[in-house]
């Protein structure tokens, strides 16, 4: 009888940490290269061992996520912080407990408008030679107002560039939308963001990248995760673990992109990108991969101020409170 109960102990206790119940987390995300950390960890089984239990859904942009941040249908965000400073002042309780990249964005001029960017020509001219020699303005595809894309995109144009508002016109539209409107010839030109830049550079030889991200907005802030307060309070274990293994799968992207492919493959790529156009996005220009969420405070003000300008924010929205970078600063000490 005791030997049995010495095995049985022992079985216990070596299977221990395997019969803990794991938490379900619904991740809301935005299909670009700024959030393949989270699937990295996802992939490693981190996310697993961190004990969560993650369901991931795609979204068109971030403040379509808000929606569903704000209805319960999701506990974690990773896209662009833009929309977050409102949806709190609007009494959804959420926090970014972590930053994924900077400088995501860039303008992808397609054949047509590209053939007027060339060495020594300012992007003014180019836009206002294309112009005058079609006798229309360059269309630009961008996501809503009140994001990232569309923000940083109406910053280089006319606070950069001084690009002359009646050589351009932006349009809106989803994510995927944008970068097939690019692709058929439907716009001259997009905001866009890694894997879709690499994809619609491959495709199309003679399209061009006009800017990027830090030249339309210096430290401009991108892609975060994000953390429904109740969930937080509830599970901030996990959310620790959640972020630490973020700072992990940045790590290893930075030493080795090669082992993110896979994780990428598999949820950005949907199996229709190579691997080695996967590879060549992570090694980008435009892929700057970074944790740290008080890098973006700063910017995130002035890009807020930057909308209250053009209109697509009502007022600045006290910043206080949304940053909470006590995971991060966890991580990083173990």
């Amino acid at each position: 009888m005791l030997r049995f109960c010495a095995s049985l102990f022992f079985a216990v206790a070596v299977a221990g940490p395997a019969a803990a119940e794991t938490v379900p987390v619904r991740i809301g995300f935005i299909p670009v290269l700024g959030t393949a950390q989270i699937f990295v960890a996802d992939h490693e089984g981190w996310l697993k061992n961190a004990g969560l239990e993650p369901r991931f859904i795609p979204f068109e942009s971030g403040p379509n996520m808000i929606q569903a941040l704000a209805s319960g249908k999701l506990e974690v965000y990773v896209a662009g912080v833009a929309p977050l400073a409102v949806a709190r002042s609007k009494g959804i309780d959420v926090k970014v407990v972590a930053a994924t990249a900077i400088e995501e964005m860039t303008v992808v001029a397609g054949p047509k408008l590209a053939a007027f960017f060339k060495q020594g020509v300012e992007p003014a001219a180019a836009f206002k030679a294309y112009a005058h020699e079609t006798g229309k303005p360059a269309k630009m595809a961008t996501q809503p107002p009140g994001s990232v894309p569309h923000t940083t995109l109406n910053h280089w144009l006319f606070e950069v560039a001084k690009v002359a508002p009646a050589d351009v016109q932006i349009i809106t539209m989803g994510i995927d939308a944008t970068q097939q409107a690019v692709l058929a010839g439907a716009v001259d030109g997009a905001t866009l963001r890694e894997p879709a830049v690499t994809i619609v550079r491959s495709r199309d030889l003679s399209s061009k990248i006009i800017a990027l991200g830090g030249d339309m907005f210096v430290d401009q802030p991108g892609t975060v995760v994000a953390v429904q307060g109740a969930f937080l309070a509830a599970h901030p274990v996990e959310v620790e673990k959640l972020v630490a293994a973020v700072v992990r799968a940045t790590e290893q992207i930075k030493a080795d992109p090669a082992v993110a492919v896979p994780a990428v493959e598999a949820t950005l790529g949907k199996g229709l990108v190579s691997k080695d156009l996967i590879l060549a996005a992570l090694r980008s220009p435009a892929s700057k991969f970074t944790v740290d969420p008080d890098v973006i405070v700063e910017s995130t003000r002035l890009m807020q101020a930057y909308q209250v300008k053009i209109g697509t924010l009502d007022k600045e929205y006290p910043l206080a409170g949304l940053f909470d970078d006590r995971f991060y600063k966890k991580a990083i000490a173990r």
